[in-house]
């Protein structure tokens, strides 16, 4: 490997996130804003539950009345009436006296515990208790959902559908947001067909661009995707052309230094500046990052593995920093490895695919380093990373892999 590239990982990625701003936000409705990202701190317009409420179907009554029954001592109340969820009356509780209470009904005055139904008998107008009930038991309290004015998003969140349950009992129908990119896919080279068209000898389907696509889907990112052949005046026009109509441009091959790897020097121009091109890591060396007009463009190798990785290790974590994630790139859990993993230079970070196995102890880690290059990468549910300064881990050592499954 190639020693004299001045690059590392962490600090073309921190140059990446650096460099790029989440875009503007948008209001949608709560119901489409599903895995979408908060734009501001969301705080609780009401409170939830909005009244003290049973948390059970039984009687409201004052705990010092119960506080010594049993089933040995029961104690005998005299029923008030019944309260219903969402029901507006004037019933209220006093000494010697209980009021039946349904699941979400409001608590009625003076009473401070609920009985749930099973450990009480009916008989008329009397009830009688088995079991005491201290101040608060079977009460859900105001607001201990949600609070007026409580944080409940903190901006750059993702929005899971929790979240969204939790901000429409908050008070909201509509929200901020920040606003998906549109990104433009642009595969390069004479050899690449669409999928779906007869595949001539010697040519290949754009594989790669379909994976990144189907990435950025995942986030929920707009796509427009183009086929350029090997010709410089074709990839600047449809460059500008992308620029124009998107917020951010990924290319797919042309990345390196051979006589049809020219898509740096196009970008150069059309004016982009270039934060770094080709970094210490395998595979993807060959990733490039830049701005033209402040919108990014990324820069990726075309053999399939070093596509994917430099999509994932950079491009990916610079889009998501555009829609708006406050931690961007994949996210990780610790594992064990299932098997010695060995680098090829210390000087380099090596990416390994593989996948995992779930353990009692946690999550085991297998190489698929042997599989076949596109096997590899489908079947792989993590990437495990030797960093720089090491060129091994021996078997069951304990280390963090990047999470690839949803």
């Amino acid at each position: 490997m190639e020693k004299k590239l001045a690059l590392g990982l962490d600090e073309a990625f921190r140059l990446t996130l650096d460099n790029l701003t989440p875009l503007e936000a948008e209001t949608v409705e709560l119901t489409h804003a599903v895995d979408r990202i908060a734009a501001i701190d969301l705080h609780g317009k009401v409170d939830s539950p909005s009244v003290d409420a049973s948390l059970k179907d039984g009687y409201a009554v004052l705990s010092r009345e119960v506080a010594a029954a049993s089933a040995d001592n029961p104690v005998s109340l005299h029923l008030s009436g019944c309260r219903a969820a969402g029901a507006s009356d004037d019933l209220k509780v006093t000494p010697g006296h209980a009021v039946r209470v349904l699941t979400g009904a409001q608590i009625p005055p003076e009473a401070d515990a609920v009985v749930a139904e099973e450990f009480s008998t009916r008989n008329g107008d009397k009830v009688t208790i088995r079991t005491f009930a201290e101040p608060g038991r079977n009460i859900m309290a105001r607001g201990s959902d949600v609070a007026v004015g409580a944080c409940i998003v903190e901006r750059g969140c993702r929005l899971t559908p929790g979240a969204v349950g939790l901000l429409a009992a908050a008070g909201y129908s509509r929200v901020r947001v920040v606003r998906n990119p549109r990104v433009a896919i642009v595969a390069t080279g004479d050899e690449v067909i669409a999928p779906g068209h007869p595949l001539p000898d010697g040519k290949l389907y754009a594989s790669n661009m379909t994976t990144l696509d189907a990435w950025c889907r995942r986030f929920g990112m707009d796509t427009r995707l183009a086929l350029v052949r090997d010709d410089a005046e074709e990839i600047e026009s449809t460059l500008a052309v992308l620029f124009a109509e998107t917020d951010a441009v990924v290319t797919s091959g042309g990345a390196w230094t051979g006589d049809r790897d020219m898509v740096a020097r196009i970008l150069t121009r059309l004016g982009w500046r270039r934060i770094f091109h080709r970094i210490r890591i395998g595979p993807g060396k060959a990733v490039g990052f830049g701005l033209r007009q402040g919108k990014p463009a990324f820069i990726l190798p075309g053999g399939p593995p070093s596509n994917l990785m430099g999509f994932l290790q950079i491009a990916l974590p610079g889009l998501m920093k555009l829609a708006g994630y406050g931690q961007p790139g994949l996210p990780t859990r610790p594992v064990r490895l299932a098997t010695d993993l060995t680098g090829r230079d210390a000087d380099w970070t090596q990416l390994i695919y593989g996948t995992l196995e779930e353990q009692p102890a946690g999550p085991l880690f297998h190489s698929l380093g042997r599989k076949s290059r596109l096997h590899a990468m489908a079947e792989a549910q993590g990437i495990v990373a030797i960093p720089e300064g090491r060129t091994y881990y021996p078997a069951d050592t304990r280390v963090t892999a990047q999470v690839l499954e949803a």
